[in-house]
Parts: structure tokens; sequence; C-alpha cells
């Protein structure tokens, strides 16, 4: 004798799951929001001279040793950039105006990150979108999934693709077409 599943034990499993997408969900709402609360908020301004300094020279490409920035750099040209930078701040300029005077100077390659204008503002634009699309994918496919398995295990639901061995329906029909085909042929 075969007892029928009891339908309130797939009731507190989907609960469960949704609960646990729920958390899921506000636990990705809090880190994004704490993120953000951070990425806003900044870092503490500058307080001594060498902190400025660095500030600025964090920001400029040495033109050495390309793939360090002026304040990481070891080389003779960019301690001189440093100095410059330390009188120019100390003359009162402001850290945007000395940077511009490298940007005249060198061009905007001298920037260790890329100018949110013009042609560069690419740089700036294409991994949000990306990170939009892969979210928008992710989400679309977690829908997609949720409701096949919520279709598939809802008592009096039509299973729509699969019989009894597992084949779809016209999976099966293609493969009898095939094998009587194959049957002709050995005749």
């Amino acid at each position: 004798m075969t007892s029928s599943p009891d339908p309130t034990v797939g009731e507190g499993r989907e609960r469960r799951r949704t609960r646990a997408g729920v958390l899921l969900a506000v636990a990705l709402i809090a880190a994004g929001g704490a993120l953000l609360a951070t990425g806003l908020r900044g870092s503490p301004p500058p307080a001594s001279m060498q902190d400025r300094v660095r500030a600025v020279a964090s920001g400029l490409r040495c033109p050495v040793c390309q793939d360090l920035s002026v304040a990481d750099s070891p080389s003779a040209l960019a301690r001189e950039m440093r100095e410059r930078i330390a009188a120019e701040l100390t003359a009162g300029r402001s850290p945007v105006a000395i940077r511009q005077e490298f940007v005249h100077a060198y061009g905007d390659w001298i920037l260790m990150s890329p100018p949110r204008h013009g042609l560069a503002l690419v740089a700036w634009i294409i991994p949000a979108l990306l990170f939009g699309a892969g979210l928008g994918i992710a989400v679309f496919s977690i829908v997609r999934w949720t409701h096949a398995d919520r279709e598939r295990r809802e008592p009096g639901a039509t299973v729509p693709a699969e019989s009894a061995e597992g084949l779809a329906p016209a999976d099966r029909r293609l493969l009898e077409r095939a094998l009587a085909a194959h049957g002709e042929d050995e005749e």
C-alpha cells in the first residue's frame, strides 16, 4: 500500500526556502548599503603635510616607472615631483590645481585613474553596466528556476516536459522515429 505524500511537508519546505531567500536579500541589501555609505563618506582629509603630499602624489603616475604612482615610486624624478607638490601645497595651491598642472605638462596618462569625462568616461561606465547586466541575469535565472521548481512540486500541476522515462514527449517521438528508421535500414 502506497501512501500519498503529506502536502504540509512541501509547504513547510517552501516557507523555509522563502525565508532563506528573504534573509539573503536583506543581507545583500545591508551589505550594499554599508559599502555605499563607506564609499560616500570617503577617507578623512589628510592632516599633515606629508599626508597631503601623498594624497596628491598617489593619484599621479610616475613617468619613469609607469606602473607605480609618484607616491610609491623610488625614482629620482618621482622624488622631485613629490618635492614640487610639497612646495605647491605650502604656497597655498589646491590639490586639483596641482594635478591639472601635471596633466597640462604630461597629458591625461599621468593620472592613475582615467578622467571622468569624454571618451575615458567609458572606462567608468562599462563596469557598472556589466555588473547591472550580471545582476539582472542572475535575478532572471533564479526567478525562472524557482518558478519551474514550484510548478514541478505543486500537486495537480501538469509536468510539461517529462514522461515516465525522463524524456519529453517531443524527444520520445523523435527517438521512436530514429529507431524506426534504423530498423528499416537493417532490413
